[in-house]
């Protein structure tokens, strides 16, 4: 495995994207989280990452794109709210979940007839993608339910023997997965909240109804009870109720009391999501039996933020 030690220059980005097309995985960055990417349109490549991550059949990846006309290629419905929706948020963190073509493998989708599309916002990913002439699927570059990378040096040491390259492109700038956002019924679903809120994808296409809890294969990603997980237990409390006994950590309000370490998190949601897998990251090394995380406040702005720390800490 070839592992870069600076931002990714044009003859790697070249290199990573003739691995991608020979069916091979690279792990790259994007504004979210780092993704372990493969060749969308190759079952057996799409079948790697599944084996890399030991991730369910039942978990559908998200397919990455470098412009609006090649999302359209694989999709066979591209509604007025997907081109109004394309047009305000990408390249960004959004994935709209629509009716696929034949040119996308059932691998890919968890042999359901959709498939979820997004255009990066990093300048390494959209070149990669470009590079490759194909689309990229890829989930977070991660073994499955643990805590996505935001950096390079989180990147399992078993998942970075499955890939052929590693292209840095610095510290995530989102930090927490994308919004997914389903147009193929009625109205419009969201099924993961992220850094674009409810509110901001009714404020351009009307009303939008939360996901209950999927039956089957899962429409989206990141769907499962326990996800996102540091190996370390994790607790969401409130007015900072700590753990009794063992030796933990405490994230967001510095409060009196017998914890062994407390961390102050931003005060905006935005800076909050950018920042917090890179903490619980690091706090995942030290040896904690626990880390507290108080829960953020209420409102469409912090749904991704508490989604993520519901699932982390096994609430689904």
């Amino acid at each position: 495995m070839k592992r870069n030690s600076s931002a990714a220059r044009p003859e790697e980005i070249a290199a990573a994207a003739q691995c991608i097309r020979a069916g091979l995985l690279v792990a790259f960055p994007t504004e979210t989280v780092y993704g372990l990417g493969a060749n969308a349109l190759d079952p057996d490549a799409v079948a790697r990452i599944y084996e890399a991550k030991k991730r369910p059949a039942a978990s559908p990846l998200i397919v990455h794109v470098a412009s609006i006309e090649q999302a359209k290629g694989l999709v066979s419905s591209w509604p007025e709210a997907a081109e109004r929706l394309a047009q305000d948020f990408w390249p960004g963190p959004l994935t709209l979940v629509l009716p696929k073509t034949s040119a996308i493998p059932d691998i890919v989708t968890a042999g359901l007839p959709t498939v979820g599309v997004r255009m990066p916002d990093h300048p390494v990913a959209q070149a990669l993608i470009r590079e490759a002439g194909v689309p990229i699927a890829a989930p977070s570059a991660n073994p499955f339910t643990r805590l996505s990378p935001t950096r390079p040096d989180h990147l399992d040491p078993e998942l970075r023997e499955a890939v052929a390259m590693v292209l840095e492109g610095g510290r995530a700038r989102v930090g927490i997965e994308s919004t997914v956002l389903s147009l193929t019924g009625a109205r419009p679903v969201l099924l993961r909240p992220g850094a674009i809120s409810q509110a901001d994808l009714e404020a351009r296409i009307g009303p939008v109804e939360e996901a209950g809890r999927p039956a089957g294969a899962h429409p989206a990603p990141g769907m499962h009870p326990r996800h996102y997980a540091p190996r370390t237990r994790l607790l969401v409390v409130r007015g900072g109720e700590l753990p009794k006994a063992g030796r933990g950590a405490y994230l967001w309000r510095a409060q009196p009391g017998e914890a062994a370490r407390t961390v102050r998190m931003p005060e905006g949601p935005g800076a909050y999501a950018a920042t917090l897998y890179d903490i619980l990251h690091r706090l995942d090394r030290e040896g904690f039996d626990w880390i507290a995380v108080e829960e953020p406040p209420r409102g469409p702005e912090w749904s991704g933020v508490r989604d993520r720390l519901r699932r982390a800490a096994g609430g689904g």
